[in-house]
Formats: C-alpha cells, sequence, structure tokens
C-alpha cells in the first residue's frame, strides 16, 4: 500500500474558452523568461548593455526549439514514421518530446548568428546565459509531469509518481519520477556555475563548458533510470553515450582553454564602455556645472553683503 506518491495531473491541457492552455508548452515559456532574466542581469553585471541577451535569445530560441524537435523525431523515428503512425504528429511539438543535445547544438547557431549581428564573442554569451539555460530545463522538466511521459523505473518510495494514463503502452502504477531528479539536478547545476564563475572568474566560454559537463554528468545516471523505449548500443541507452561523449568534450574545453585563455574577457561588448563613459562624462559635467552655479550664486551673496556694508557706512 501507497503511503505517499506525487500524483500526475489527470489532462496536460485547460482550455481558457477556445484556447487550450498546454501544461508542457507553459513549462517551456516560462523557462526561456527565466533564463533571459537571469542571462541578462548577468551580462550587464560583465560588462555589457541591457536587452542584449534578449535581442539574441530572439535568434537562439527558435533555433533551439527547431533543433530540439528535430534530434528527438530523428531518435525517436519510428513514433513518427512507423506503420500505423501519423508523420503529421512529428510537427506536434506540444504533446512532448523535445531533445536537449539538438536544442543546445542548434540555440547555439542561432545566438551565433545573433552574436555575429551584435560583434559580440559567443563565449562571453555562452558563460552569460549558462545558468539560466540550465534553470530553464529545470522549469521545463515539469512539462513532462503534465505529459505522464519520460518515467523511471517502478518504486514504492514516498516520492514515487503516480502515473494513470494508460495511453501509448504505459501501465498505471508508481515509478521513479526522473523527471524531477532531473529538474532538481539542473537547479544545482545552475547554482554550481553561478558559485563557480563568482570564485574563479571564468571566461572565454568556461562556464558554459562547466555547466554542459555537470549536467551530462546527472543526465547519464538519470537516463539510465528510465524505463521508456530507446534505442541501445551496447547496452547503454542512447542518450546514455551522448551524455559521456558531451561531458568529454566539455571537460576538454575547460582544460584547453584554461592554458590557451586565462582569465575573464575585458570587453564583452564593444561600445559598451563607451556609453557608459558617455554617460559619466556626463554626469560629472551635471555636477561640475551645478558647482558652478552654486559658487556663482554663493559669489553674487557675498557681493550683496559688501554692497549693503558698504551702504550703511556711507
Amino acid at each position: 500500500m501507497e503511503l505517499a506518491f506525487i500524483p500526475s495531473p489527470s489532462r496536460g491541457v485547460l482550455y481558457l474558452g477556445p484556447i487550450p492552455l498546454r501544461g508542457y508548452a507553459f513549462c517551456i515559456i516560462i523557462g526561456v523568461f527565466v533564463a533571459v532574466w537571469l542571462g541578462n542581469k548577468r551580462w550587464i553585471a560583465r560588462g555589457g548593455r541591457a536587452g542584449t541577451v534578449a535581442d539574441i535569445a530572439v535568434w537562439a530560441v527558435p533555433f533551439g526549439l527547431v533543433g530540439g524537435r528535430l534530434y528527438h523525431v530523428i531518435t525517436d523515428y519510428e513514433l513518427y514514421f512507423s506503420e500505423g503512425r501519423d508523420w503529421v504528429d512529428a510537427f506536434k511539438i506540444w504533446e512532448g518530446g523535445l531533445g536537449i543535445w539538438g536544442a543546445i547544438a542548434l540555440g547555439a547557431l542561432g545566438a551565433w548568428i545573433g552574436c555575429r549581428r551584435r560583434g559580440i564573442p559567443m563565449p562571453a554569451y555562452a558563460d552569460a546565459v549558462a545558468p539560466g539555460i540550465a534553470l530553464a530545463q529545470a522549469i521545463g522538466r515539469w512539462g513532462n509531469w503534465f505529459n505522464q511521459e519520460l518515467y523511471g523505473k517502478p518504486t514504492d518510495l514516498p516520492w514515487a509518481l503516480e502515473i494513470t494514463s494508460s495511453a501509448d503502452g504505459r501501465v498505471p502504477g508508481t515509478y521513479h519520477p526522473t523527471f524531477l531528479y532531473e529538474s532538481l539536478w539542473c537547479i544545482g547545476v545552475a547554482v554550481l556555475v553561478i558559485w563557480a564563475d563568482r570564485r574563479f572568474r571564468l571566461g572565454h566560454g568556461r562556464a558554459f563548458a562547466l555547466y554542459v559537463a555537470a549536467y551530462c554528468a546527472g543526465r547519464g545516471w538519470i537516463e539510465y533510470m528510465r524505463v521508456d523505449d530507446a534505442h541501445h548500443i551496447l547496452g547503454l541507452r542512447l542518450n546514455v553515450w551522448t551524455a559521456i561523449f558531451v561531458f568529454l568534450l566539455a571537460v576538454a574545453y575547460l582544460v584547453i582553454s584554461s592554458k590557451k585563455s586565462p582569465g575573464r574577457e575585458e570587453v564583452v561588448e564593444p561600445g559598451a564602455e563607451a556609453s557608459v563613459g558617455e554617460a559619466d562624462k556626463g554626469e560629472k559635467a551635471a555636477d561640475a556645472a551645478d558647482e558652478d552655479g552654486e559658487a556663482e550664486g554663493e559669489a553674487k551673496d557675498d557681493e550683496a553683503k559688501d554692497g549693503a556694508g558698504s551702504a550703511k557706512k556711507t
């Protein structure tokens, strides 16, 4: 008898009149806003301009969504192109199915285009947005909870996830909430990157590489717990191998980058320092004008007093 468990929602969509509000899409949207908000704060702290992160996100987010969907459809093609399946479902992104590997890859391409148009070094931008991406993933994983998908092995632990749907081969019962494990892991990754960035002043893409390495370390064991259908290579799920490969690349980048480009970028956005300098000059000029005005006023007061004194003596 289960004394406690995490209930799944009875449905993943609510209707506001004729407008459907899907939990999965809602989580993705909230995650994007959080990533842009935190990325903007970190970008300004590094010497960039407010709004730059959002401008580049206009390129990165659509590319990321397309890349995430492409990775999912390619690696799980049988869900859409096998006998009895409707290939149109491959476009129904609101029903779930975004591969983080494809999202980061094509999202990076979109960000590169945006950075190139603004004359901004891509590694510096990646460092600024890295913790925000981790938090976006933490929020986005709750979309899987709304869809009752991507859960782990059966368990009777107090925090087990109750699956009530029997659609698409699901078996109702209580399972490991891998969506929750990954969400909490991503929050930890965001905290780790923020701390390490402040402690070691990471630059030239190393904060982003740390995020990638830390995420892959968690994704590997979480992926191993999942029971949904997946392609296997040498007994391991495809995403486990992907996590191992990307983890090694991220660690290699950390080591090589720290030797070739130690420290942090002095300038992350050309013109930002000039704008700040002009603003400072303007403030100093205004202060100087105020001081001159006060001095002239004091001089006139002194002259008036002297004139009054002379009149009395006369």
